[in-house]
């Protein structure tokens, strides 16, 4: 079990201490894409859990087939009713690829199962790229091990070799390791200073330290065992940099020569330096030199799925990820699910033929049908709504423009429309409707005159109306108000500074009652009060970009209205 990388001694490691017990574990997680690095991976965890069925599941995997349901042909041909074990019905190990488009239905079976003890452990295997594409947090939470294989070449990952006999032997002595009480207390202390909030992470630890303690043969568990635990357990999940140990100062009195005093034991050994500080020294050593980057993707990532600025997921008769039927009447745009409908009408079939005093043919009835159900992703359409007023409004625009034609160059990959609102003098238009053309965005946008008031009513409500008629277009709307805030024009067109103020209020808070999410972008010399009331008064994230360029303005409406 050696290799000269540490990620793939890491993984060794890991695979060792997953076999002792992969239920115990609950499971790994391994973010790598698919190559011959995780296939060499999967071949050393079906070496190292010898003796546990592996049993391989899809995302998209159905309720039948996971937890069981009526076996429909032995149905049929034996007259009663014969049903089929699902995949979670027995022990095994579980392999899920592509675990970042687990959907939340299958999440929550999957966890259940885990947490009630059935003998089932998860390896999932994590190929995002991008920050958004991540497994759900409640299966994450339950796996033990998390490991990072994406970008390790071939030559640094050696095959896997385990000794079968020492794993059988470190299995029977892992329900004798002890922990003490100390040791407890170091890890949730480290997983406090790592900011690890869930609390299974620390029980999960300690589980992968006893085991750590098994395999060296020992019986108690020991700092090198909790160095393991911190590193395979606790260190992927860190959320903060662990804060240095302060050097305490030595108030101990100085010996006289006389020596100690009667009622005072001198130490007859030096103090040893706390585990806890072994602990966190450990950690720094193994965090990756681009921890900070990761941390702040991951924050990023969460602050993109309160906004809710993507596709939401709709329901349809026709296309998209299969769902379980549902019972229904057909009609020209219900499809029936000739399986569903036959596998409802099974149990029924003996006494249907008593009923009608016949012992052939196949009875169904209003009730028995079922219909096809699909989930897609509604298309997304990020509606710019531009401050063209002032002597600076040739910037912004310019800036704008970048954005937007940035953005476009991704647009078909992620399934985006873009639009544009311009507001200055007494009114806001409509520059562009939600397009995915470039050459017409670029067509739309060459000139576009700046100067007079700031109508910021005006722009929001034009964003309102053009986000109503996305939605009926079935797009999910989001909002990038790019403006310095200093509203001068009220809806009636008259220049009323305090009552454009009032109705830029108003506006925001249909906005707000409409549930549309958006991002507000203070493009102003100086941050606005007035602005970050606004947006609060919105619900909508608030950004200071004084002198943003196209890209910077392209990168903060991105990571803010990301996908979930």
């Amino acid at each position: 079990m050696s290799g000269d990388n540490p990620r793939w001694t890491r993984a060794n490691l890991a695979l060792a201490v997953f076999a002792l017990n992969p239920a115990f574990m609950g499971g790994i997680r391994v973010c790598a894409r698919s190559g011959p690095v995780r296939d060499r991976f999967m071949d050393g965890l079906t070496g190292a859990a010898s003796g546990w069925a592996v049993r391989r599941i899809h995302p998209n995997i159905g309720d039948h087939a996971l937890l069981g349901g009526v076996d429909l042909s032995a149905t049929l041909a034996k007259g009663c009713l014969v049903r089929t074990r699902g995949v979670l019905a027995d022990p095994a190990v579980l392999v899920l690829p592509m675990a970042e488009r687990t959907p939340a239905s299958l999440a929550g079976r999957l966890a259940g199962a885990l947490d009630r003890d059935r003998g089932l452990a998860l390896v999932a295997l994590d190929e995002g790229i991008k920050p958004d594409e991540v497994m759900p947090s409640a299966l994450a939470d339950r796996m033990a091990l998390h490991l990072d294989l994406s970008d390790l070449p071939l030559g640094a990952a050696p095959e896997m070799r385990f000794d079968l006999a020492d794993l059988k032997d470190a299995r029977a002595l892992l329900p004798w390791v002890i922990l003490s009480e100390s040791a407890i207390s170091e890890l949730v202390q480290v997983a406090h200073q790592l900011g690890v909030q869930s609390l299974r992470a620390p029980l999960l630890a300690l589980a992968v330290a006893r085991a750590s303690a098994a395999l060296s043969g020992a019986r108690e568990v020991e700092s090198p065992d909790l160095v393991t635990a911190v590193e395979l357990v606790l260190v992927p999940r860190a959320t903060q940099l662990p804060a240095a140990p302060e050097e305490q100062e030595d108030d101990t009195p100085p010996l006289g020569p006389e020596g100690p005093k009667d009622n005072e034991s001198p130490d007859l050994d030096p103090p040893k330096m706390l585990p806890q500080e072994i602990l966190l020294k450990a950690v720094r050593a193994i965090l990756p030199p681009d921890i900070l980057a990761r941390m702040e993707a991951g924050r990023t990532t969460r602050a993109a799925q309160g906004t809710a600025g993507s596709g939401v997921w709709k329901k349809g008769n026709r296309r998209g990820r299969p769902m379980p039927s549902r019972p229904g009447s057909p009609s020209s745009e219900a499809r029936i699910d000739l399986v569903g409908t036959l596998r409802a009408a099974a149990p029924w079939q003996p006494l249907r033929r008593r009923a009608k005093g016949v012992k052939n043919g196949l009875h169904i009835r209003a009730g028995d049908i079922r219909l096809r159900q699909f989930e897609e992703r509604s298309d997304r359409a990020i509606i710019f709504v531009v401050d063209a007023s002032g002597s600076a409004a040739l910037a912004r625009l310019a800036e704008a423009k970048g954005a937007v034609e940035i953005l476009l160059s991704d647009a078909y990959a992620r399934r985006d429309y873009v639009a544009m609102i311009a507001f200055r003098g007494v009114g806001a238009a409509v520059l562009l409707p939600p397009t995915r053309s470039l050459v017409q965005t670029k067509r739309r946008l060459c000139a576009l005159p700046g100067g007079g008031g700031t109508p910021l009513a005006s722009g929001l409500m034009a964003s309102l109306d053009l986000a109503a008629l996305a939605r009926v277009k079935g797009m999910t709307p989001s909002i990038a108000l790019l403006t310095d805030g200093r509203a001068n024009v009220a809806l009636d067109g008259r220049g009323d500074r305090a009552q454009a103020v009032e109705d830029a209020r108003q506006m925001g808070r249909l906005l707000r009652a409409q549930g549309v999410p958006g991002l507000v972008i203070d493009m102003g010399h100086r941050p606005a009060t007035a602005l970050k009331s606004l947006a609060s008064a919105m619900a909508m994230p608030y950004l200071a970009l004084p002198r943003a360029d196209a890209q910077a303005l392209s990168a903060a409406v991105g990571a803010t209205l990301e996908p979930i």
